[in-house]
Parts: C-alpha cells; sequence; structure tokens
C-alpha cells in the first residue's frame, strides 16, 4: 500500500484511487457506547473534498490499517469531513484513541451515490436502521438545502435502544421543522422512553407518503432493509423507486481484493447504493 500523501484530495484520486491525501483530526465526537464521529480537515486547511451523498472513503490509520467508512458529512460544506462508524476492530479501535490534529490519510470519494436529483417533485422517504443513519445523513442535509424541490420528506430510524440513538440533538431538530416529519423507534425501550416501541419497518404503514409518487432510500443491517423491502412493496411503492445501500460490504474500493462481492457485483465498484431491482434476486440468498 502507498503511504505517499497527496495535497489534492479528490482531485488526486480521479487520477489515481490509490493517491492517499492527508487529512488532521479536529474533533472526535463519541456518539454513543460504542459508536463515535471523526472530524478531519485537511492539513495544509484549504483543499476542498467534493462527494455525492451516498459514497465513501477509505480511512487509513498509518501504521495500522486502513477501512472503508460511509462519508456522513454535508456534501455542500466541503472544507470538513464527518465520518461516523463504530469500534469494532483493529482499525476503528485506533481511531477512537486519535487525538485532535493526528493525520489520517484519506483515499476517495468512492462508489455510487442517492439518487437525490431523481427525487425532485417525489415524496421521499428514508429509512435507516442504526448506523445505517450515517450514510443517508448527506442525502437528508442536500434534500433539505434545497427543500422546495421535493415534496413529502419523512425519515424513519431504528434503533436497538434509546442509548443506541445515532445523531440524538440533531433528530430532535427535525423533528421540529415543519417540513420534514420524523418517526424514531426502539427495539427494547427503556426507563424514560416514551417514543415508538418496535422495530423500524412497522412506521412504514403509518408513514404520510404518495406510494405511486415515492423514491425510497434504505440503509441498515441486511435483515432489516430486506423486511423494509416488503413493508414498501406492501404500501405500493416501486421497486425501481428503491435504493439500498450495500455499505457493509465494502472493502478495498476498487474491486481488486474480490472480498466485496455481491452475486454478480461488487459492491466497491458497482454500488454501494443500488437500486432493488438489481439487487432482488440476491437479497437473503444464503451465503451471498
Amino acid at each position: 500500500m502507498r503511504t505517499d500523501l497527496d495535497p489534492r484530495g479528490a482531485e488526486a484520486t480521479a487520477l489515481d484511487p490509490m493517491a492517499v491525501a492527508s487529512y488532521a483530526v479536529r474533533r472526535l465526537k463519541g456518539e454513543t457506547d460504542d459508536t463515535f464521529t471523526l472530524e478531519l480537515q485537511p492539513v495544509d486547511g484549504a483543499a476542498r473534498f467534493s462527494f455525492a451523498p451516498g459514497q465513501f472513503n477509505m480511512l487509513y490509520v498509518f501504521g495500522v490499517g486502513e477501512i472503508p467508512i460511509s462519508i456522513s458529512s454535508d456534501p455542500l460544506k466541503p472544507k470538513t469531513l464527518w465520518h461516523t462508524t463504530r469500534e469494532v476492530g483493529t482499525v476503528t479501535r485506533a481511531m477512537r484513541q486519535l487525538k485532535p490534529g493526528a493525520v489520517l490519510g484519506v483515499r476517495g470519494p468512492f462508489g455510487t451515490h442517492w439518487p437525490v436529483d431523481e427525487c425532485e417533485a417525489k415524496d421521499v422517504v428514508i429509512v435507516a436502521g442504526g448506523i445505517g443513519l450515517a450514510p443517508l445523513r448527506p442525502a437528508l442535509y442536500r434534500i433539505l438545502a434545497q427543500r422546495d424541490r421535493y415534496g413529502r420528506v419523512v425519515l424513519l430510524y431504528g434503533a436497538r435502544t434509546p442509548a443506541d440513538i445515532l445523531y440524538r440533538s440533531e433528530l430532535e431538530r427535525w423533528r421540529a421543522r415543519f417540513d420534514l416529519e420524523v418517526y424514531a423507534t426502539v427495539d427494547r425501550a427503556m426507563s424514560g422512553w416514551r417514543g415508538n416501541v418496535g422495530v423500524v419497518t412497522g412506521l412504514i404503514g403509518r408513514a404520510p407518503f404518495d406510494a405511486l409518487n415515492t423514491v425510497a432510500l434504505v440503509c441498515g443491517p441486511e435483515v432489516m432493509m430486506r423486511f423494509t423491502v416488503q413493508e414498501l412493496q406492501r404500501r405500493g411503492v416501486r421497486a425501481q423507486a428503491i435504493h439500498l445501500s450495500m455499505e457493509r460490504n465494502m472493502k478495498c474500493a476498487v474491486g481488486f481484493c474480490g472480498h466485496c462481492q455481491f452475486g454478480p457485483w461488487f459492491v466497491c465498484k458497482d454500488g454501494p447504493v443500488f437500486r432493488l431491482d438489481r439487487l432482488r434476486e440476491w437479497l437473503g440468498k444464503w451465503e451471498v
């Protein structure tokens, strides 16, 4: 793996997908007990990082390793990058120990994106499970920045427990808006929780949207996405209007290692965002 740093950032990746740009940690924010957000800025302070909602970066902790993480920041604010991830392995454990000023290597952006432009003049239903809200957040930022171009916008979010809810303060701000419907639920309630209890798919039946004029954006565990697809189609949403992120399958970003293969597709190159009619026969297949 190359470790030379290129100050051109995303521009360099377009020329060489293995080029690594140097970014410094501006802030590390704990979201839940095991989940955190890294806020990054280019070392030179001037570079701008352009990306589309739904794309991902490869983050490299020097001397430890590299992993793919979806971008969770606002695409209209290209001077900072946010990446939200769960502490689950060697690299993410090392990331959580980083202090402000520490330098990371960044490759990207990579992958397909949410069809935000295709959603114009339609209702938009965003369904997120757990940390799946992170890859969807840039799409919501983009939609809210041009709110008058869309019909109803509905966010359905499910977490395991109230303590696992991601971006809690931001969810409250979104809930206070008059032009956005926000519904949250938890699998298991705790003392003090007064919201919905149950899986996120249970919210779909009562969410306010016109199924025949709706685009759905879905990200979460695969079992959650399978049942979400069933409920959306039961409401009448067409397969061509349902988009899923297979971001959990990402590996090297360029399809070289082959570990991201999902049926006939390579998630790093052909995804991570797929339209349902391309994935339908592979969802739920054993060992795919």
